[in-house]
């Protein structure tokens, strides 16, 4: 009998496992492991490999590597075993399902699968199973996927480092003292790691695209509301997630730009009503090779400056853009007022996205707001307790920010900015977030300035793709942040890809 402790271990839950059906080695399936989600589907369109024999060969990965890593952390074997049985039988019979037709995917734990546990990371629905499928569920069944499980997030997706009471700790395979990130960081771990070919994710602070540039991946998040958040918790179950929204969207995560081109395609459009009365379509990239695009880009900024080894990777990457003909320009665009717009993203965040304060808090942190030293503490208390009136002015600026930046985008393709100021950090599960702080050559900084180089596409709604551009000398991923022009978000990923052609896109991490 195989134990849940033999076979996968490290706080895996398992939903119907059972033992795996014997099956001749194939190199062919063994040359998959780091594939694209694309190539795969080929492989098994073209016969090279079958659905089952690359299901099986993800389940015998994840029970070889994820006890160390804990990034899956609810399997369902059985029901994915069965489902790439059927994807096998419809090839044979002629029907094919979608650009990812039997290709093995996880799905974050933040987005409800009909049958299986979902708990965002929460004891208080450890034990909830969703009663259906999140729209990107939905869809992405729809184009074929075979789903592997679900992977591991922060309590309520709010960190960024995925650690819960439910499941655990996840770790980064190119350092497992160190965090993969949050909140999609069980997927970004994963999909580095060759345990799933193709990860949906969420992001408002960052939670597609920091995991990405922690672990070397791609990572995109879209145009606000162009993908359904239904089905995503939180809110609680039951609440709609539904546009007109401010912050927060659902988007992919993979090991290349051209998988993120196929499932924005896949996940893209209105749900449910909205369905009925507009449709919508992904416009083209605007360039057709580097030397059309116009790029500005700012690499560091006196407000939080990068560190020097995420600095190196990623002047080297504007240079081989140079190099290659690109247009480049550097400087904030015109009319940018950094320290406006990042306060107006803090703001919204805050106040949008925290609990409600008892009666018996109001006193200190109304205290704490009166004192605005700058802090983020501060701001975070006078967000959560400000008249209305503040609110509504934060949300002039976010849309006075948008048309700035849509001003840039008339004369200019693409914006780079850092993901993030620091590669991927050591554990810390300090429990008072605002008591947090990492470590940079130049001494310790506030553990919340991983929010501001994230903050601008996200208060603007703008599309923003992370993409694996090198390592710094101690070894660890570095990742670059494309912005584009709103809604059309085939252009950042479509650089995101011409930049892989140029340094060599993802890599592998050793031991894996």
């Amino acid at each position: 009998m195989l134990t849940r402790r033999a076979f996968l271990g490290g706080g895996l839950a398992l939903a119907g496992t059972t033992l795996l059906p014997a099956r001749g080695s194939r190199a062919a399936v063994a040359d998959l492991d780091f594939a694209s989600a694309l190539d795969a589907a080929r492989a098994i369109r073209t016969g090279q490999v079958s659905s089952v024999e690359l299901t099986a060969r993800m389940l015998d990965r994840i029970a070889q590597h994820n006890p160390k890593l804990n990034a899956i952390v609810t399997l369902t074997a059985d029901a994915a075993l069965a489902r790439a049985k059927a994807a096998d039988e419809a090839r044979a019979h002629g029907e094919w399902w979608g650009p990812f037709h039997g290709v093995p995917c996880t799905v974050k734990d933040t987005f409800e699968v009909a049958g299986v546990r979902t708990t965002a990371g929460s004891p208080t629905l450890a034990n909830y199973v969703a009663p259906r499928d999140a729209a990107v569920v939905t869809r992405l069944k729809r184009a074929g996927v075979v789903i592997l499980g679900k992977t591991n997030v922060p309590l309520w997706a709010s960190d960024w480092q995925s650690y819960n009471d439910v499941f655990g700790q996840s770790n980064n395979p190119w350092d497992l003292a160190r965090t993969p990130g949050g909140s999609t960081g069980g997927g970004a771990a994963a999909l580095a790691a060759g345990l799933t070919f193709l990860e949906p994710g969420s992001d408002l602070g960052g939670s597609i695209r920091i995991p990405s540039h922690f672990c070397g991946i791609y990572g995109h998040k879209p145009t606000l509301d162009v993908v359904p958040l239904r089905g995503h918790i939180p809110p609680p179950p039951g609440i709609p997630a539904s546009p007109p929204s401010t912050l927060p969207v659902a988007g992919p995560l993979a090991r290349s730009a051209a998988d993120l081109r196929a499932a924005m395609e896949v996940l893209g459009g209105p749900d449910d009503e909205d369905a009925r009365a507009y449709r919508w379509s992904l416009p083209p990239a605007r360039g057709a090779k580097l030397s059309d695009y116009r790029i500005g880009y700012v690499l560091d900024d006196p407000r939080c400056p990068v560190s020097p080894e995420v600095g190196d990777a990623l002047a080297a990457a504007v240079e081989a853009l140079r190099k290659a003909g690109a247009k480049l320009e550097e400087g904030w665009p015109r009319g940018v007022n950094v320290e406006e717009q990042y306060d107006a993203y803090l703001f919204l965040l805050y106040a949008m996205f925290t609990r409600t304060p008892r009666d018996d808090e109001l006193d200190q942190l109304r205290k704490l707001a009166a004192n605005q030293d700058g802090s983020y503490l501060a701001k975070w208390a006078l967000a959560v307790t400000g008249p209305y009136r503040l609110y509504q002015a934060a949300d002039r600026r976010r849309r006075a920010a948008r048309a700035i930046w849509q001003g840039f985008f008339r004369t200019h393709d693409a914006f780079l900015l850092p993901t993030s100021f620091v590669p991927a950090f050591l554990h810390d599960h300090t429990p008072r977030f605002f008591d947090r702080a990492l470590a940079t050559p130049k001494g310790p900084r506030p553990y919340s300035d991983l929010l501001f180089w994230i903050s601008f596409a996200t208060l603007a709604g703008l599309p923003a793709t992370t993409a694996p551009v090198g390592l710094t000398r101690s070894g660890l991923p570095v990742g670059v942040q494309i912005v584009g022009p709103y809604l059309e978000d085939a252009t950042p990923i479509d650089l995101a890809g011409r930049l892989a052609d140029l340094l060599g896109g993802f890599r592998a991490p050793k031991g894996f």
